[in-house]
C-alpha cells in the first residue's frame, strides 16, 4: 500500500491591511499541522488575531537549504505544512522555491491559495498596460549593477515591475532618468493597502524633480511600475514638408504624395496620411 504523504500549501497573508486574508486561508491554517513561517513575529501576530493556535518552524532565506530536508521529512510522515511569507503570497520575491522544487520532486501534493502580493495590487491600478509585463524583484542597491539592470531593460516592450525601498527611491529615479528617458510614464504605489496607501501616476522626469523639491513622500515599502518601451514615430523633415506644399499647390493629394516619395525615397502612404491630418487640421 502506498504511504500517504502531506500536502504543502502555500497560504498567502495580507500586505498591510490585516483583513486581506480569505476564508480559505484561514481555515487552512486551522486545519494544517504545522507553519513554515519567513518572520516568526509577523506570522504569530497573524494567528493571535484569528484565534489559532499552530506550531511555526522558522523558513527564511538563511535556513532554507537546511530546513527544506526537514519539513520534507515531515510532509512524508503525512503531515500537513503551510508555507508563509512576510506578508503577501510566498516566494514572489521571498524564500520557498527550493522547497516547492523538492516537493515536486518527491511527488508530494503542492498547493496553492491565491491572496495578496504588492506588485499585482499596485500594477491593477497603476494606470499603466497590465496584459503583459515582467517582475524584477529589487533593483541591486549598488549604483553599477543598478544602471546596468536598468540598460538591459531599455527596451523591454513590456511593463516592468520593480520593488524599491524608501532609502533608494531618489537614486534609482535619477538612474531611470538617465536610461530611460523624460517621458516614460511611471507609477509609484506605496504602502499597498495600509492607512498611508499612495499611488501616483506621472513621467519619470516630473517624479524625480517632485523628489528633488521635497513634494513627494517616499516613506514605507514601495512599488515600481514603468510602461514600457514604445518606438518614436519618425517625423518627417523639414525639407519634404517644402516639396509637399510646393506640389501641393497645383496637384492633388495623391500626386503630390507620389511625386515626392519618389523624390525623397520614402513612402507614398507615409506622405498622403500627413497631407490628409494636415488638411482635416487646416494647418497646410
Amino acid at each position: 500500500m502506498k504511504k500517504k504523504y502531506g500536502n504543502l500549501f502555500i497560504v498567502a497573508t495580507p500586505i498591510g491591511n490585516m483583513d486581506d486574508i480569505t476564508y480559505r486561508a484561514l481555515n487552512t491554517l486551522k486545519k494544517i499541522d504545522y507553519i513554515a513561517a519567513e518572520n516568526y513575529k509577523h506570522t504569530l501576530k497573524l494567528l493571535n488575531k484569528y484565534n489559532i493556535n499552530k506550531s511555526i518552524t522558522s523558513f527564511h532565506q538563511h535556513n532554507e537549504l537546511k530546513n527544506t530536508k526537514k519539513i520534507i521529512k515531515k510532509l512524508k510522515k503525512g503531515k500537513n505544512i503551510a508555507l508563509v511569507s512576510d506578508a503577501g503570497t510566498p516566494t514572489i520575491n521571498d524564500p520557498g522555491f527550493y522547497l516547492i522544487r523538492e516537493c515536486h520532486l518527491n511527488k508530494i501534493k503542492v498547493i496553492p491559495l491565491p491572496g495578496a502580493c504588492a506588485a499585482i495590487s499596485a500594477l491593477s491600478a497603476s494606470g499603466i498596460p497590465s496584459n503583459k509585463f515582467c517582475f524584477e524583484g529589487f533593483l541591486p542597491s549598488k549604483k553599477i549593477k543598478r544602471c546596468k539592470t536598468l540598460k538591459k531593460l531599455k527596451f523591454e516592450k513590456r511593463t516592468i515591475i520593480f520593488y524599491e525601498t524608501s532609502h533608494r527611491i531618489q537614486k534609482s529615479l535619477k538612474n531611470i532618468l538617465k536610461e530611460f528617458g523624460p517621458n516614460r510614464k511611471i507609477t509609484i504605489a506605496r504602502e499597498i493597502t495600509k492607512y498611508w496607501e499612495s499611488i501616483k501616476y506621472n513621467t519619470v522626469y516630473n517624479f524625480f524633480n517632485k523628489y528633488k523639491n521635497n513634494s513627494l513622500i517616499c516613506k514605507g515599502e514601495i512599488v515600481l511600475i514603468i510602461s514600457g518601451y514604445k518606438k518614436n514615430k519618425k517625423s518627417i523633415p523639414i525639407k519634404i514638408k517644402k516639396t509637399l506644399s510646393i506640389l501641393k499647390s497645383i496637384l492633388s493629394l495623391k500626386k503630390t504624395a507620389l511625386i515626392t516619395s519618389k523624390i525623397h525615397n520614402i513612402k507614398k502612404n507615409i506622405l498622403y496620411k500627413y497631407l490628409i491630418k494636415k488638411k482635416n487640421n487646416d494647418k497646410i
